[in-house]
């Protein structure tokens, strides 16, 4: 194994265990709904340094322990890159391979943001299609449960306090509240090594471009200066969700309602609208049993 074990009905992070990492991999190790998408795009951009990619960014950069494939089908993909590798995955660092030359990146996003955006994201889903792709991709030795499946709220606000409040464990993989803080925390705590790059989606939203050229920085590479402009361009939200059958992630299975409709909104704020004063309290407090006050700075970007 490589380290404690996340699983769930959709995804397993025991599919690491004997996958061959090459020096200069990096991986991209985010909780859902915190850019990891646009990661992923940014770092073909910086590696291919053109925004006309040889694949699809789900071919180039399939979720390692998401099941609707099969192992093997995922490390062949990987198998046969020559290029720099960007290995997408949703498992915290301490379920994660470690190995000398990785570079491990993760992003951090206002949680009640990601509430919201999680809820849109469950929305737009088609379930018969994804229980039907997991179903075509179970392998002998898989570990499988009946899906379970968020109650559907008619009400924003229910749906909102039902993401902080679920309780369900982070070894399964939890995408909540709890899931999330558990994720970063791991990066955050671990964020002076040389092999993390910890983002924020706010950052990468007020100025696209430095971050994106911090983050090259970061992996070594160098880009010409008359390249920039078309490679930020090509990673702004409007330019990827006009390439949503490109980007958007697991295409080939037909799982979303709309693929364009996968590019939600892609802003940060959203929550103001709909959480009143009773909610942003319980929230609030809720936050501040989870993690330590430094770390609930930057996520917030002390705005809580």
């Amino acid at each position: 194994m490589t380290g404690v074990r996340y699983q769930s009905f959709v995804s397993d992070s025991a599919r690491w265990d004997g996958f061959a990492l090459r020096p200069g991999d990096i991986i991209i190790s985010t909780p859902a709904k915190c850019g990891t998408t646009w990661t992923q795009m940014i770092c073909a951009l910086l590696i291919f340094q053109t925004p006309e990619l040889p694949q699809s960014l789900d071919l180039l950069s399939p979720w390692m322990e998401m099941r609707l494939r099969r192992r093997r089908d995922v490390w062949e993909l990987y198998g046969a890159q020559t290029h720099r590798r960007f290995i997408k995955s949703h498992t915290p660092l301490d379920g994660l391979p470690a190995d000398e030359g990785i570079t491990y990146i993760s992003v951090g996003r206002d949680p009640r943001d990601v509430a919201l955006s999680w809820d849109a994201h469950m929305n737009n889903l088609d379930f018969d299609a994804m229980f039907a792709a997991l179903a075509a991709a179970v392998e002998p030795d898989d570990y499988f449960e009946a899906p379970r499946v968020p109650p559907d709220f008619s009400d924003g606000r229910e749906a909102f306090r039902y993401w902080v409040d679920d309780p369900t464990p982070v070894q399964e993989l939890a995408m909540s509240l709890t899931g999330m803080i558990h994720h970063l925390m791991g990066f955050w705590k671990q964020r002076d090594r040389d092999d993390i790059v910890l983002l924020h989606y706010d950052d990468l939203q007020t100025d696209l471009e430095r971050e994106m050229r911090r983050l090259a920085g970061r992996l070594g590479i160098e880009v010409p200066e008359d390249r920039w402009p078309v490679l930020v361009k090509a990673a702004t939200f409007d330019d990827m969700r006009h390439r949503a059958e490109d980007l958007a992630p697991d295409t080939a299975n037909s799982i979303w309602k709309s693929t364009t409709g996968f590019f939600h909104k892609g802003t940060s704020g959203q929550w103001e609208g709909l959480v009143d004063a009773e909610l942003a309290a319980h929230y609030e407090a809720r936050v501040r049993e989870l993690a330590p006050p430094d770390f609930v700075a930057w996520l917030h970007r002390e705005t809580l």
